[in-house]
């Protein structure tokens, strides 16, 4: 987590010293996980996720996008619809710690210093890094802890923004994670374990997902833009 915070301060530094508009604030919501143990809705958030967010307008309908987020899932198979998962009796809890950069596009013009209500729908896309804590099943039917590991993912995001005031926005989004790893919950371990046929279970053939559900709250700074067609 400590290499995610010293990018995010050095990108917010190299942003600032543009004569551009920027956004700077936090997110607070609910995650979960999609995978091979417990339910498997889609969105169903059951744990805290909070994190911090960057944004640098090029337009009034782009913005360059950094975050970092600190998210909890877990699984438990007690709770899920599938009978063969309640007989198999698997839970697990993780930690995701997130660096996403990408771009947010909204479908309407969105100028952050607008004189009067405005809100639009939006999308982002980009790539993401993240570090979780490497998991294996024991021969007893528990998952623990064996390493730590890291991964990348893509995100996608939707999600709806308005301005509060002249310098202030909230928004609302549901953002995915498609993760090039099968092991958020140790269906697949990885690093020495990944040859080991019997610790693996499930869907070896699909990764893991986990999505992000709650709110965003940023405030501008810098002074009006003059925007470019970048």
């Amino acid at each position: 987590m400590k290499l995610f915070t010293t990018v995010f301060l050095i990108l917010s530094t190299t942003l600032l010293a543009h004569s551009q508009t920027y956004e700077i604030g936090g997110m607070i919501g609910g995650a979960n996980y999609i995978g091979d143990v417990g339910r498997t809705n889609y969105i169903n958030p059951n744990s805290l996720a909070v994190g911090g967010i960057f944004k640098w307008n090029r337009s009034t309908r782009h913005a360059f996008r950094g975050s970092i987020m600190v998210a909890k899932i877990k699984g438990d198979d007690a709770k899920s619809s599938n009978s063969r998962r309640n007989q198999r009796g698997y839970s697990f809890e993780n930690t995701v710690k997130e660096l996403s950069i990408g771009l947010e596009y909204t479908f309407w013009e969105f100028n952050v210093h607008s004189q009067k209500a405005i809100s639009t729908p939006y999308l982002y896309t980009g790539l993401t890094g993240f570090s979780y804590t490497a998991l294996r099943k024991t021969p007893t039917g528990r998952i623990v802890k064996y390493d730590n590991a890291m991964s990348m993912a893509i995100p996608m995001v939707v999600g709806y923004k308005a301005n509060i005031s002249q310098n202030a926005m909230v928004g609302f989004e549901i953002g995915a994670r498609y993760t090039f790893t099968d092991d958020l919950d140790g269906s697949n371990p990885v690093k020495g374990l990944a040859g080991d046929e019997s610790l693996k279970f499930g869907n070896t053939n699909s990764d893991d997902w986990y999505v992000f559900t709650g709110i965003t709250v940023t405030f501008a700074f810098g002074r009006k833009p003059c925007y470019c067609n970048f």
